[in-house]
């Protein structure tokens, strides 16, 4: 039986729009994007151009330091655009699929652990992982104290992490990993989910979201402390890691959940990693005008034109409300039952959370000085003082960054408090340019 642990910290949010169970689509032709930037930490240059023909698995994109480490396509097909931003930044290299089954040629992979490095690297699922401290993939040769795998999502809306057809493959996926550390492997279930496993070690969680974040789960079984690094991944991507190893496949194949108010009939449709938006919600929007479309969950997820992709390591995709044309009677002193509140400011907890609500994008109120009133506290659960650990960033101060837990946390962890922040604080950008810095500074 694995250990269970219960999260008491956190926050599920009740927005309506859970999708039904039933996959009822299947996409797998048309466009196709990888983001460089949901790839942080490599300098990444395009190793292809418009019109060059691609197979899946074939890189596209190569870390300027270490040429091993790829992004590769996760289809076959034409590149159809190199989109480049400012100063040439690159925002995206679309692949236009031609409905085949090509994929690059793996070569077969042995049993060392830097032969099973290269093909992880070569193959694009190194860059699927990350690395904490600093939250970015893995840097080349540094090895991880530990590598823990979380197999559920708790975030608002969030659909099965595994495929069903990759599931026999998560076991082959934590025996590799399992070579890659000295230390241990380390498996977040959620409580009452049938995954067991002979290689990692087990522990159930059981709360509200946070408890399917990984850095929630290492700060419950082993933080991270000064000089150590960690490993985290999915189960998505171990599975495909064994499916690598064990038939020299890969397999970008994934479930999204189409969800939201805004979306009617939400439903999960199995595609690939990197679709197009506008694929996925075709014939689903219940308007055309007004919507915020969120490629991941309300939380972290990134804003989105219909025009864009689904970005990286997202599986689901929200459409909500804009909000810029609402128009309440008294404003936000309105007692309106609809309205959610942590603090029970309205009455609409006197229902209770068992109707969702209709959240829109609206932030209800203007920027401010940060407030140490503990509200924070009451969904984050780390053992260290958020308040303080996001003024030592604003302040850039290495060292009260050091003593405050740095090293533990990633912006993902920050998304509950900066929802119910009173202050209206950007606090998961705040921790993202904190570790950008701090990585600057002592590298």
């Amino acid at each position: 039986m694995p250990d269970k642990i219960r999260i008491k910290k956190g926050l599920d949010i009740p927005l309506a729009g859970k999708p039904s169970d039933e996959i009822s689509l299947d996409f797998s032709k048309g466009l196709f994007a990888v983001y460089p930037d949901d790839f942080p930490g490599p300098v990444w240059k395009a190793v292809v151009k418009p019109g060059d023909s691609v197979s899946a698995g074939q890189p596209v994109l190569v870390d300027k330091n270490s040429p091993m480490i790829a992004l590769v396509s996760p289809v076959s097909g034409i590149v159809k655009e190199v989109n480049r931003g400012e100063r040439r930044h690159i925002q995206f290299i679309s692949v236009e699929s031609d409905g085949k089954e090509n994929s690059t040629e793996v070569t077969p992979v042995g049993p060392s652990e830097e032969e099973i490095c290269n093909a992880l690297k070569q193959s694009g699922l190194w860059a699927m992982m990350r690395q904490r401290p600093y939250d970015i993939v893995p840097q080349d040769r540094v090895a991880p104290r530990d590598i823990f795998v979380t197999a559920f999502d708790s975030a608002p809306l969030a659909g099965e992490m595994l495929d069903e057809d990759l599931k026999p493959q998560l076991e082959k996926g934590l025996e590799i990993l399992s070579r890659l550390t000295s230390g241990k492997v380390y498996l977040g279930i959620r409580a009452g989910q049938n995954i067991t496993s002979k290689v990692a070690e087990v522990f159930e969680f059981e709360g509200p979201h946070p408890a399917g974040n990984v850095g929630t789960q290492i700060a419950a079984i082993k933080p991270v402390n000064k000089g150590e690094t960690v490993w985290t991944l999915d189960t998505a991507t171990a599975a495909r890691i064994g499916k690598l190893f064990a038939g020299n496949t890969l397999d970008f194949h994934t479930i999204v959940a189409v969800t939201g108010p805004k979306v009617m009939n939400p439903h999960l449709v199995k595609t690939i990693i990197g679709v197009s938006i506008k694929s996925l919600l075709n014939g689903f929007l219940d308007s055309d005008k007004g919507l915020r479309i969120i490629s991941g969950n309300v939380l972290t997820g990134i804003k989105v034109s219909e025009d864009g992709f689904l970005h990286y390591p997202y599986r689901q995709v929200t459409v909500i409300e804009e909000g810029d044309e609402a128009d309440e009677f008294m404003g936000w002193a309105s007692m309106n039952p609809g309205k959610f509140s942590v603090k029970r400011t309205f009455p609409a907890f006197l229902r209770g959370l068992s109707k969702p609500f209709d959240f829109d994008a609206r932030i209800k109120g203007g920027k401010r000085a940060m407030i140490l009133s503990g509200e924070y506290d009451k969904v984050f659960p780390f053992d260290i003082y958020p308040e303080y650990l996001l003024k030592a960033i604003m302040a850039k101060d290495i060292d009260r960054m050091e003593k405050l837990g740095i090293y533990e946390v990633a912006p993902e962890d920050f998304a509950l408090p900066e929802f119910v922040d009173t202050s209206k604080i950007e606090l998961q950008k705040v921790v993202r340019d904190g570790l950008d810095y701090l990585r600057k500074e002592l590298s």
